[in-house]
């Protein structure tokens, strides 16, 4: 198992891509912190974790990454309850599409704290304790929006350019420490949030069009690539965007 007795917070990891790591995570001997605001859904991965019998242990938290004071609780209790923190995949996202004149301005605040200010506030209180044990793995899900341009995304481009920058910045800040930094920027992938799209037939057709591998992602295949950069197996590699986009960005 390569991540035995690891320690692993996943934030937004309540559905989709984010719940699918956290299984893989916890077949592989991990033990999980299953964060997301959305309880129902937290809920529900946590009964996943016992029907799959996974070796490691699970800890559920509804923080909203938004706000400090329950990023702050959420990175404590992980401690109180494991005592370290090996892996941190800053998941929790969210996607608004709309026009730049068309987008109040909550919309853009909603994105940009949930996108950046998130990750963020995860680092800022799990970081301490990589550095104390001088080694960690941070990995932050951008996007290929981060690097072509996609109709009334602005915003939504924005946090995730802002994200691929502050990946960069803070691998080379925590190098020193042991500590690896990377992101990964997901194509379409059959997850909740696009899921509208997808089912769409005229929607759907013009996507494909344009990914060379003619389908869209499942959330494994950005799962499996999260393990790796979190495992040995990437001991080399610091501050990198991968975009797993089934070709799209070849265009």
């Amino acid at each position: 198992m390569r991540f035995k007795d690891k320690v692993v917070i996943i934030t937004g990891s309540g559905s989709g891509q984010g719940r699918v790591e956290a299984l893989l995570f916890a077949r592989e001997g991990a033990h999980v912190v299953v964060d997301d605001f959305n309880k129902e859904g937290a809920d529900e991965t946590a009964a996943l974790f016992k029907k799959q019998k996974t070796p490691g242990k699970i800890l559920i938290s509804y923080a909203d990454v938004r706000h400090e004071d329950e990023v702050k609780k959420m990175i404590e209790e992980a401690m109180k309850t494991f005592g370290k923190i090996d892996i941190l995949v800053n998941n929790a996202g969210i996607y608004r599409g709309h026009a730049v004149p068309e987008t109040p301005e909550e919309e853009f605040y909603e994105v940009i704290d949930t996108n950046i200010k998130g990750a963020f506030l995860c680092c800022k209180y799990v970081v301490p304790h990589m550095m104390k044990a001088k080694q960690g793995a941070i990995i932050n899900i951008a996007s290929i929006g981060a690097f072509i341009a996609l109709e009334g995304s602005a915003v939504y481009a924005a946090s995730k350019a802002g994200l691929t920058g502050f990946t960069r910045s803070l691998a080379l800040d925590l190098a020193p420490y042991g500590i690896r930094v990377n992101a990964v920027g997901p194509g379409w992938t059959k997850t909740p949030m696009i899921k509208p799209l997808i089912e769409d037939p005229n929607i759907s057709k013009a996507l494909l069009a344009d990914i060379p591998a003619g389908r869209f992602a499942e959330p494994e295949d950005q799962a499996y690539l999260v393990l790796f950069l979190a495992s040995d197996d990437a001991a080399y590699l610091y501050g990198q965007t991968i975009c797993n986009d089934g070709g799209w960005t070849l265009r």
